[in-house]
Formats: structure tokens, C-alpha cells, sequence
């Protein structure tokens, strides 16, 4: 059997050509947003990365074969499908080999950037430690990948829903640096202040561009985790975010629902209870994330360049 890999014309070129790419993950289009505030959103974000004079690449599998850049077509397919799998670390070759239609996580996206020479990758925000973790030991793969796959991934921050002090010291053991875009406080999604920090800050992306090849020449093969807060337009205090929270975690325990199905199942339930402000902010966030993600990525391109 042969893995197949598509790779559309716009991010071929850009790859053979050592121009600056982006990769953009797809679970959020199946599972994080609702129609059609998804494709929208999908749209947005590679339109950000285009306008920063990178190429976006969102990533999925379709019919078992891996994509890396999808059409409109495929896209709006996508965010319409209620039938594709969430695709993480394990899931991937299970996906291929089934032929099955499947949305990649931060996880899986990380796995096929880095494999075809990606260097970073925009989302929204990162998974991690779950609260009563000691009990339902659930941890997040999105953790496990940025200690072994150099990818950088430009977030803001670890979603709210997390045990976030537990995340960052998980994120600490594997040796993951996490490094603040204009910001000292670790941000958590939604919340430009959760009261925890960064390791550090940098406020300029060529400084950003700095560590990453500095950890690529040392041969450090864990990510770097990137983070910034969301636009100050869209942020939302901690203490109402709490609430709203609180809420939709009393509700998943009255409805059973646990593992890979909480997280969607949290996010819809506090999107309900804030009349939709916590949607406008995750929307706003991702493009914002996606135009960092490419800064970046261009000053990448350079450095490579320069470097030959």
C-alpha cells in the first residue's frame, strides 16, 4: 500500500520554492464551529495568511488520501459534512487505510507539516490537560506532538475549558518553550489573562524567527508553542467566561458526554450561554493567529534564504 499525498499547485510551488507556507488545521471547520461561521472562518484564515504574503495550507483527508491545501469546493464539503472523523495521532493511519474522510487536530496537523517541511502552523487554541484529570487521566495528544515534532504552532494560548496550570507544566516537562507574541500572560483562548505567564515574551517576529531557528540548529525536535492574546475587541473577561463555563461543564456531566466529544460539546454550550460572544472571539482569534502564523513564516523563508 502506498500513502497518498495531494498536494494542490499554490502550496507545491511555494514548498519547491522555499517560500513561506502555513499550515491550517481542519477539526476546527468539522468540529469546532457551526455552519457556516466555519467556512467562513476557514476562508477568513487563509485569506490573513495570503495578505501576510505566505501560502495557507489548510490540511485534511478526504477519501483516505492526505491534502495539504484544499479547494473552495472542498472546503465548503467539508464544513457541511457531519461525517467526518476527528483525526488525531492515532487515528491517522486508521483513517488512510479506510479510505475514511477525516479532519485533521493539532496533533495529526503538526505530524503532516512536519513531514513535508512546514515549519509553522496557525490555529486557535491548543488542547491539554483536562480538569479532573486525576480521575479520567485525559490528557490531550496536542501536548504529546509539540514534544516530539518540530512544527511551531501560533495559538492564543490553551482553550479555557483546560486545567491551564496543568497544561503548562506538562508543556514544561516535555520541554516545549511557550513564548508570548507581545504578552507576558499566558492567554487562555477566549481570555487574555488567565493569571499564569509565558516563558517568555518577544514583541517583534523577526525575534520569534530568532528562537525557532535557533532551536531547529540545536537540534531540538520539539515544537514551540506561540501564543497571543485574542484581539482586545473580542476578549472577554475570565470571571464571565468562568461562568458560562461552569455551566456547559454541568451540562456535559448530565448528558455523559466525555472524551473527544467534550470539547465541541463545551465550546456550542458556551457559545449558547454568552449569546454568541465566545464564537465571535474563537472566529476572530483564528484569523488573527493566522496573520502572526504567517509573519512569521515569511521571516522564516527569509532566513532559509539567506542561509543557502
Amino acid at each position: 500500500m502506498t500513502i497518498s499525498f495531494r498536494t494542490n499547485d499554490e502550496v507545491s510551488e511555494a514548498l519547491s520554492k522555499g517560500h513561506a507556507v502555513v499550515a491550517l488545521e481542519s477539526t476546527l471547520i468539522t468540529h469546532g464551529l457551526p455552519w457556516p461561521e466555519n467556512l467562513e472562518t476557514a476562508k477568513r484564515a487563509e485569506a490573513a495568511v495570503r495578505a501576510e504574503g505566505a501560502v495557507p495550507c489548510t490540511i485534511a483527508i478526504i477519501d483516505g488520501q492526505i491534502r495539504l491545501g484544499l479547494n473552495e469546493q472542498e472546503l465548503e464539503a467539508l464544513a457541511r459534512t457531519q461525517r467526518a472523523r476527528k483525526v488525531s495521532r492515532r487515528d491517522l493511519a486508521i483513517a488512510v487505510a479506510k479510505g475514511q474522510t477525516g479532519a485533521t487536530t493539532v496533533a495529526a496537523t503538526m505530524i503532516i507539516a512536519a513531514q513535508v517541511g512546514i515549519e509553522v502552523f496557525a490555529t486557535g487554541g491548543i488542547g491539554g490537560v483536562h480538569r479532573g484529570v486525576e480521575h479520567t487521566m485525559d490528557v490531550s495528544a496536542d501536548l504529546t506532538e509539540l514534544g516530539q515534532t518540530p512544527v511551531t504552532v501560533v495559538c492564543a494560548g490553551a482553550k479555557i475549558i483546560l486545567d491551564l496550570p496543568r497544561t503548562l507544566e506538562h508543556l514544561e516537562t516535555l520541554g516545549v518553550p511557550v513564548l508570548g507574541y507581545q504578552t507576558q500572560a499566558f492567554p487562555g483562548f477566549f481570555c487574555a489573562q488567565t493569571g499564569l505567564e509565558v516563558d517568555e515574551r518577544l514583541d517583534d517576529v523577526t525575534d520569534v524567527a530568532k528562537v525557532v531557528v535557533s532551536q531547529r540548529e540545536l537540534g531540538l525536535n520539539t515544537g514551540i508553542l506561540l501564543a497571543q492574546q485574542p484581539p482586545e475587541s473580542v476578549a472577554l473577561p475570565k470571571a464571565e467566561v468562568d461562568t458560562w463555563l461552569q455551566r456547559a461543564l454541568r451540562e456535559a456531566s448530565e448528558a455523559g458526554v466525555s472524551g473527544k466529544e467534550l470539547t465541541p460539546f463545551l465550546l456550542d454550550a458556551m457559545a449558547r450561554h454568552s449569546d454568541g460572544r465566545t464564537l465571535e472571539a474563537n472566529t476572530a482569534l483564528i484569523r488573527n493567529n493566522a496573520r502572526l502564523g504567517a509573519q512569521l513564516a515569511v521571516q522564516l523563508a527569509v532566513h532559509n534564504v539567506n542561509a543557502r
